[in-house]
């Protein structure tokens, strides 16, 4: 019954999601959904390592503009296909990932989560002092859109919505068989505790690193995205901001769950946006609401509503 309740649930929102742009007469409306569902891409990641794995990488943001920048990089300086240097960046990233785990996994709680803050930092001086590659703080201008063929037109905006949108579903369909697997149960086996998952048999940190190339692949995917559809880089992107976020975005929507990182970067984008009359002095009132939800709602939207169809169930 409860599988039954979660499959009408996602078609539901399939079917939403895919009528969305078809009903909405507004461009901006349409902008700030397809940057949302870009941005839960990248928090299905973070919520891989942090809310299954059990470790809070504190540079998802910059793994995230590695991503955009390779992508921008490639293509403006270098001229290749956008889909080329989209897989391209995506391995990269990937690349840049093992290494920096290899070393930061060696670290454990607060120590793991200073040092990825300080490789997140790392990342942002990178892209605004190595002119010569990144451009600088003047940015890479004119990223191409994707293409394809000649079949459909990027350029317009329900194209890249909808490109967003197919890969967030084949995001969460990936997920959702990834923690499902004997693997995702190795990383809730390492968040539950080190002793215990040493004890079934598990290698630690092969398997933490496995979950952090994966997390900061996302994290990839949704900064090629972001390349393609903004068109213009800055290295604001790499900043402790963006994975601030991110990470908002799953802790309000439910830590260690796949709808969660969804709702929350939905959610939050859209308050965010419809809170840009109030220019600077936004965060006055998005501040105290996150801490209000936070303090009396710790396990998020996702894990609210399970509490009440538990009530529901047990009445």
């Amino acid at each position: 019954m409860k599988k039954l309740t979660l499959s009408y649930g996602w078609t539901i929102a399939l079917l939403v999601a895919i009528a969305f742009p078809f009903v909405s007469s507004n461009e901006y409306y349409l902008s700030v959904v397809t940057l949302a569902i870009i941005y839960a891409i990248a928090a299905l990641g973070l919520n891989l390592l942090t809310g299954y794995t059990g470790q809070f990488n504190l540079a998802h943001g910059g793994f995230m503009a590695i991503g955009a920048y390779a992508v921008g990089i490639l293509t403006v300086d270098y001229e290749w296909s956008f889909w080329s240097a989209f897989v391209v960046a995506v391995l990269i990233t990937m690349l840049i990932g093992l290494l920096v785990g290899l070393v930061s996994l060696r670290l454990k709680g607060h120590f793991f989560s200073i040092f990825t803050l300080c490789v997140g930092y790392i990342i942002f001086l990178l892209i605004e002092k190595w002119e010569s590659l990144t451009h600088g703080v003047i940015g890479i201008m004119n990223v191409p859109t994707p293409e394809l063929g000649g079949v459909v037109d990027f350029y317009d905006g329900k194209a890249q919505y909808f490109l967003a949108l197919i890969c967030l579903v084949v995001g969460i369909w990936l997920m959702n068989r990834l923690v499902r697997s004997i693997v995702g149960r190795s990383f809730i086996a390492i968040k539950n505790g080190d002793s215990l998952a040493e004890a079934l048999g598990i290698n630690l940190m092969r398997t933490k690193i496995l979950s952090f190339v994966i997390s900061v692949a996302y994290a990839a995917v949704a900064g090629a995205l972001y390349a393609g559809y903004v068109r213009f880089l800055g290295p604001d992107m790499a900043y402790v901001s963006t994975t601030f976020n991110i990470v908002m975005f799953v802790l309000v929507g439910g830590l260690g769950t796949i709808a969660g990182p969804v709702i929350g970067a939905l959610l939050l984008s859209s308050l965010t946006q419809s809170l840009q009359f109030l220019a600077d002095y936004r965060m006055l009132v998005f501040g105290p609401l996150l801490i209000i939800v936070l303090i009396f709602i710790p396990s998020g939207i996702v894990g609210l509503w399970r509490r009440f169809l538990t009530k529901k169930t047990m009445a």
